[in-house]
């Protein structure tokens, strides 16, 4: 589903026998280039062309069209003082900058589809930029934070990792926030909570990669504003077992630190994990306190299997092949060929569980908007009771048919 607005710059009209008018800010040689010129009723569309040619030789312009079907002018390449000089000709009704559009077209992601956000009240998807009243973390990357299509909470950013910036210099925090969060402006892509204000919590590398002790950072940062944010994404991970007793047992710092976020009230979405291998062999993924999330491949936002593979191999609306499985993991969503945010105000599309949790973490978010009083495990349970069996699981390893997210309700 796309929509399509135009969008234009704004301009100064000249009139005839009116100065140039140039913004005070602007200098001569930032002035617009390029004009154009409207006849009067008087000059006939077989003299428009003669007319466009002699004015263009007086005021040494270059023409770029001549109009005579549905307007009488033209277009041309010239400076502000030689558009004053036409616009005092008595043959012309008005000359105006030329101005710049674009067709700014919003993509509604297939994974946006196939969970039915566009359905739900509070997202409310319409391209009118109403924004969702949520904060969600994302421990990530960081993210891109002048990216024109999130509303990224700059005042929150925390950089855990290498560097002084939580700005994101890999992309991949990036693409999680949209998935999370991008705006519903017309423009780019819409994601599950619609410019719900994203955090950036940066704990990984350029390369995609950090340490227990900066992931652990991030989870304090998160925690230490647990009274602002609602929802953490973790689109990461590592080798590791649950001993089922918050790290205590095991020494796991980063068991614990999670034990005592999500009772600090925050929900935590993790990725299961690419190495489709069993999510029990895989920390965060483990933990029995957070929502762990296979990755579903869904190439048309639709049920019944039947789209194309597009930016990689695998099997429409079923279990994706690098996913990992297992007992712990709560919930599948899409993640295979995601349209999302990225670095440089850009998109991309790319796939992993990595890219199916912030489509979980989003919905947390909505239903966290409409409960704020819920708690973690009251939120994982209603988006496991929300979600529907609607998807093939002929490939699923385990014997476990996971719910697929789904937050038209919501």
């Amino acid at each position: 589903m796309r929509k399509r607005l135009w969008a234009v710059t704004s301009g100064l009209a000249l009139v005839a026998g009116a100065a140039v008018a140039v913004p005070a800010s602007a200098s001569a040689d930032a002035a617009p280039r390029g004009y154009i010129v409207v006849f009067k009723d008087s000059v006939t569309p077989a003299n428009a062309p003669s007319v466009a040619r002699a004015q263009a030789a007086d005021a040494e312009t270059t023409v770029e069209a001549v109009y005579g079907s549905a307007l009488r002018g033209y277009a041309a390449t010239m400076s502000p003082a030689d558009a004053a000089d036409v616009a005092g000709d008595s043959r012309v009704a008005y000359v105006v900058p030329d101005r710049t559009v674009r067709a700014d077209v919003q993509t509604v992601p297939t994974g946006i589809e196939r969970t039915d956000a566009e359905q739900s009240a509070t997202a409310n998807i319409d391209g009118n930029d109403e924004r969702v009243d949520i904060d969600v973390a994302v421990i990530d990357t960081g993210i891109d934070l002048d990216h024109p299509d999130l509303n990224v909470h700059t005042a929150g950013a925390m950089n855990c990792s290498n560097g002084r910036s939580a700005d994101d210099g890999n992309g991949h925090g990036t693409h999680v926030a949209g998935t999370i969060g991008a705006l519903d402006n017309g423009d780019g892509v819409v994601g599950m909570a619609p410019g719900a204000r994203v955090w950036p919590v940066r704990v990984l590398n350029n390369s995609g990669s950090g340490s227990i002790s900066d992931v652990v950072c991030g989870i304090d940062f998160v925690t230490a504003h647990a009274d602002e944010i609602e929802v953490a994404n973790m689109s990461l991970g590592g080798g590791g077992t649950d001993d089922g007793n918050c790290g205590n047992s095991n020494n796991d710092p980063m068991h614990q630190a999670i034990c005592r976020s999500v009772d600090a009230g925050v929900t935590y979405a993790v990725a299961a994990g690419n190495e489709a291998d069993d999510a029990a062999n895989h920390t965060p993924a483990a933990y029995d306190e957070v929502i762990t999330v296979s990755a579903l491949a869904d190439f048309n936002g639709q049920p019944g299997g039947g789209g194309l593979p597009s930016c990689r191999a695998d099997v429409d609306d079923t279990f994706a092949d690098f996913s990992n499985f297992g007992a712990d993991v709560d919930i599948i969503a899409p993640g295979v060929c995601i349209l999302s945010t990225w670095l440089r105000g850009g998109l991309n599309t790319i796939s992993g569980t990595s890219m199916a949790t912030p489509h979980v973490a989003g919905g947390a978010a909505l239903f966290k908007a409409n409960n704020p009083g819920a708690t973690p495990d009251q939120v994982k349970a209603a988006l496991q009771n929300a979600g529907t069996l609607d998807w093939n699981d002929a490939d699923d390893p385990d014997d476990t048919k996971e719910r697929l997210l789904n937050v038209a309700g919501f």
